[in-house]
């Protein structure tokens, strides 16, 4: 178990083994000598490099070189500097390598304990092209002195054109482009193998393997492709696999010789993968993703078993992150920039229940057989008995090896439909039989991010501007091909949710914020509701922006995530708000969408936290809100907005409660009425999924040792309202089939 420890000021971390002390380096050449204990600062010094003005240097990378007690730090002024560390005078620069073509932006070096002379630094540029030095003496001189070159800093400068026209008989440089025209992120070179290993996040060369010919100091290349290229890599010379760490979410283990495919998926992380790093001596890996989640996998069984977030701190979005993994004091360091996160191991912590294996993705209620049903993403589903928490049964693999993103309930409550990443939405009755496959991508693989049953159709969307509709007539067949959406394309981003109200009004939200609202019988748009007026000029269409059919990071913040209608209203009767959407930036607004109005917003969770989550209770008088943090919170939204002549307001409704159930990303919400109690069911990326009373009360975690046992019937919670358990009937517009 990893948990806090300490905080302190620097990006880059080594381990002196002849001294026993860390040294951190800064961007601006701060070095500091710390404690191994408690990482106190013993000594501090600031590197001296006379080739640029202090307040222009910046360093882009450090490594230590052992065998000869020196570091090679690489500049933006295109050249490596190697400085000793054992010298009277504190970190003394010897050697300038100058006239490089590019700027460097990472280095890895190895030495060759059996021969001590030999040694390879290998470094990579923003450029995409990757070079390596070996040298032949370290023992002796890592370069020949061809002149009296020397600076201010009394260093011998080596200019890299020398030494590619093999001036220097003590060292040769082997290259190569196949990056290029992307950075090249990370560098390693393998003694055993005798090859080089790079990434980018170039999709075509997201791995890069440069293989040494024999006899010969050419270099035999072969790349490896991701959808979305790789930030970060690192490998486990054990088990001869290369882990790295994809834009998809995705960490991929690769076997070196085999360029077609990964040896396996690791799947659970639920924004890009900034790093990974291996522990040596286990078959485990450490990964950390962009929204601050560290995973501990086992490598054997392609699980994780540890995941911690909600500790590490707020940074910026261009935040620099970088693993150092002391194996033998069971210690990481996480660095962020200008901080650094020491984490250590933890004994005798108590175990936390884990409803899955795998993080949950979707939760829901079957009030007909009374019980929970929970998906995750190694493509499992869970049936839980509600009054208890413990597991009914399990359908394995429903998608392969595809995640399921979301599912969904058929009127009866007897079909359950579940919809992966492979782009199919499949059918299945609770014995495990799927009766039904429906062709949702058109054979690609796609993100769906919400089912919606309807009476006499099924909308399927997420990864299109335009709504994917499957018609009843069409389920005579066991493989379903979608129909046309006759209102065509209205949005101009990704359509991601929809919500229904009857007898026909049907709205959809897309990425970049835009609510469109729509007659579900004619299947035509009827008019937008926009948070801004300045998104779209008078007499845009959809198809007169190809450029915004692309998702922006400026859109990750107004994304519409979550649509629902306030049951027991509608903006007609009342003239208020009756619908409700929220997204991207941690905000809730609320609709009139009779008059294309939006009458309120407010701050539900920080900005800062990204997207959130939210359901609605039956009777519409709770809303529940919840972050990637784990964090829920309770609204009381039955008097709020309904006001017709009310003016647009940023005041939020009375907060009920906030209570934490979760330690990581709340994936989804669900309340429903079982009995006579109005409960709160909710999934996350912590793979657990918890049972609580609204307005806040946590019962406990699916699959937890012990039982539990919910209060006799006819006894409501103190604070829940009983118009709740009255009005639970929805209206019910699904499909049955």
């Amino acid at each position: 178990m990893l948990s806090a420890c300490n905080v302190l000021c620097s990006p880059q971390v080594l381990y002196l083994q002849s001294s026993g002390q860390y040294l951190t380096l800064s961007k601006r050449g701060s070095v500091g000598l710390r404690d191994r204990e408690d990482m106190s600062l013993v000594h501090s010094h600031r590197l001296q490099n006379s080739t640029v003005a202090p307040k222009d240097l910046w360093i882009t990378d450090v490594v230590l070189l052992p065998n000869i007690h020196k570091i090679a730090v690489s500049f933006t002024s295109k050249e490596v500097c190697f400085y000793d560390i054992l010298s009277k005078q504190d970190f003394s620069c010897r050697y300038k390598l100058q006239g490089l073509k590019f700027t460097p932006w990472c280095l890895d070096y190895w030495a060759d304990l059996s021969q001590p002379d030999q040694a390879v630094l290998t470094i990579g540029d923003i450029g995409g092209q990757v070079s390596a030095l070996h040298f032949t003496s370290t023992q002796i001189s890592l370069f020949e002195r061809l002149g009296a070159r020397t600076d201010s800093d009394t260093a011998d400068i080596i200019l890299w054109d020398e030494l590619v026209k093999g001036k220097h008989r003590s060292c040769y440089t082997v290259t190569h482009q196949v990056h290029a025209p992307a950075w090249v992120r990370k560098v390693r070179y393998l003694g055993a193998m005798g090859a080089f290993v790079s990434c980018s996040t170039r999709p075509q060369s997201s791995m890069v393997i440069g293989w040494r010919e024999k006899e010969s100091r050419s270099l035999r290349v072969t790349p490896f492709f991701t959808k979305r290229g790789v930030w970060d890599m690192d490998h486990h010379c054990g088990l001869n696999l290369t882990a790295t760490a994809g834009m998809d979410h995705q960490v991929l283990l690769w076997n070196p010789y085999v360029t077609s495919e990964p040896v396996c998926a690791l799947s659970g992380h639920t924004s890009p993968v900034l790093a990974v790093c291996f522990i040596q001596t286990k078959q485990q890996l450490l990964s950390y993703s962009k929204d601050k989640v560290l995973c501990l996998w086992d490598v054997s069984s392609q699980q994780c078993v540890h995941r911690l977030a909600g500790v590490f701190p707020k940074t910026q979005e261009d935040t620099h992150t970088l693993l150092f993994l002391h194996e033998e004091r069971h210690l990481l360091l996480l660095t962020f920039n200008s901080l650094l996160l020491l984490l250590e191991t933890e004994e005798n912590e108590e175990k936390r229940t884990s409803s899955h294996e795998q993080p949950v993705t979707c939760v829901l209620y079957n009030s007909l057989f009374r019980q929970v049903v929970s998906s995750d993403a190694a493509s499992s589903v869970i049936c839980w008995q509600a009054d208890t928490g413990q597991k009914v049964k399990q359908f394995l693999r429903c998608h392969g090896n595809a995640e399921i993103s979301t599912m969904a309930l058929d009127g009866t409550q007897t079909r359950l439909f579940t919809a992966g990443t492979d782009g199919e939405v499949k059918v299945w009755d609770f014995n495990g039989r799927c009766l039904h496959r429906m062709n949702a991508g058109l054979g690609r693989a796609v993100e769906i991010s919400q089912v919606l049953l309807l009476k006499r159709s099924i909308l399927v969307m997420g990864w299109e501007r335009m709504l994917t509709i499957f018609r009843l007539h069409s389920f005579s067949q066991s493989f379903v091909e979608p129909s046309d959406w006759k209102g065509g394309v209205q949005h101009r981003s990704d359509v991601l949710c929809a919500a229904f109200q009857p007898p026909q009004t049907l709205v959809t939200g897309s990425y970049d914020g835009e609510i469109t609202v729509w007659n579900n019988d004619t299947e035509k748009a009827l008019r937008k509701l926009q948070p801004r007026a300045d998104r779209k000029q008078q007499g845009d269409s959809p198809d007169s922006h190809p450029s915004l059919n692309s998702r922006t990071d400026s859109d990750a913040f107004t994304a519409v995530t979550r649509l629902f209608f306030i049951p027991g209203r509608t903006s007609a009767a009342t003239g208020g708000a009756d619908l409700v959407s929220c997204g991207g930036s941690g905000v809730v607004r609320l609709w009139n969408t009779v008059h294309s109005r939006l009458m309120g917003q407010f701050k539900a969770h920080s900005r800062d936290l990204g997207s959130i989550v939210m359901t609605i209770s039956p009777c519409g008088k709770y809303l529940v809100t919840a972050d990637r943090e784990g964090t829920v919170k309770t609204w009381d939204i039955q008097h709020y907005l309904l006001d017709p002549n009310h003016e647009t307001t940023k005041e939020p409704p009375r907060l009920l409660c906030r209570f934490r159930p979760h330690l990581d990303r709340v994936t989804h919400l669900e309340t429903c009425v079982h009995g006579n109690r109005l409960l709160l069911l909710s999934a996350s990326s912590d793979c657990s999924v918890a049972l609580s009373r609204l307005p806040g009360d946590t019962v406990g975690l699916f699959g937890q040792e012990e039982p539990w046992c919910l209060d006799r019937p006819g006894r409501l919670h103190p604070q829940q309202d009983e118009r709740d358990i009255r009005g639970s009937g929805r209206g019910s517009t699904s499909t049955s089939l």
